[in-house]
């Protein structure tokens, strides 16, 4: 386990902050013993919490051009057969996936290949789960194409709390299935867009992590 160097400022930050309220709290408010430890607590777990937020998990993976796997940690929020007129511009398989903030932030390339296209929207800042942030909030684009000239689309989706994507992918890019493509702070979904023949190994619902859960394969 590391932490994400998007994380290294907001965390130093963070520390700094928490020392100075907690001095101000202690020097200007009415002290007791339990008052001083509950302050210290609080300010120990908020800090934790970022902290872990930020967590880049050592995962194994091992490759397989068959499968695509998760992209993120979270919940399967919608799994459903779509028009993509955007993009694709035919019949696809869409899975989305919420991530809290108790989850890994961090995001996966699902298949190895070449980036053939990246995007970015500036959007709204509606819930992840709402059913239109996919195309309402801020959002970023990755298509990924395999040897096989089979195309999936990850869209990383900011929610109301989110502050900032980070998409490391540019076009051309030649990526290995489980490289890191970015991460996505503070609460926010990732939509994964697969080819309309791919074998489901998912249900709504269920709980994925990334580079460990095959969401489906390719036929």
């Amino acid at each position: 386990m590391k932490i994400h160097h998007e994380g290294y400022k907001i965390i130093g930050f963070s520390f700094i902050a928490l020392l100075v309220l907690e001095v101000v709290i202690m020097n200007f408010f009415p002290q007791t013993l339990v008052s001083n430890i509950i302050a210290i607590t609080l300010g120990v777990l908020v800090l934790y919490f970022i902290i872990r937020f930020f967590r880049f998990p050592f995962r194994w993976l091992e490759e397989d051009k068959n499968a695509i796997y998760a992209p993120a940690d979270g919940k399967i929020v919608v799994l459903e057969e779509i028009d993509e007129n955007k993009y694709m511009h035919d019949k696809r398989i869409q899975i989305s996936i919420f991530m809290s903030p108790l989850n890994v932030h961090v995001n996966f390339y699902p298949i190895s290949g070449e980036v053939v296209q990246t995007d970015y929207f500036a959007g709204d800042k509606k819930v992840a789960w709402h059913p239109k942030s996919s195309d309402l909030n801020e959002h970023s684009v990755t298509i990924i194409e395999d040897d096989q000239q089979r195309k999936v689309l990850v869209k990383q989706i900011a929610g109301a709390m989110a502050r900032r994507i980070v998409c490391i992918a540019e076009q051309g890019d030649k990526v290995t299935q489980g490289e890191e493509l970015g991460i996505i702070k503070f609460g926010s979904r990732v939509d994964i867009i697969l080819p309309p023949n791919v074998k489901i190994n998912v249900d709504l619902n269920d709980k994925v992590k990334a580079k460990e859960t095959i969401l489906a394969f390719f036929e």
